[in-house]
């Protein structure tokens, strides 16, 4: 399942993504709370959820 792998790479990163789930979609929302903003890692770990989607 996709948000299963999602979960699995962003514990290897270190992230905790929020996944919103509905049927036939999934929105995930990647965020560095500790700088507001979106940090080098925040984009490292959203290319590898793409290209495990």
């Amino acid at each position: 399942m996709f948000t299963n792998r999602v979960g699995e790479i962003a514990e290897e990163e270190g992230h905790h993504p929020d996944i919103h789930l509905s049927w036939g979609s999934a929105r995930i929302e990647i965020w560095t709370h500790k700088i507001e903003g979106l940090s080098r890692s925040d984009f490292i770990l959203a290319a590898k959820v793409d290209k495990a989607g």
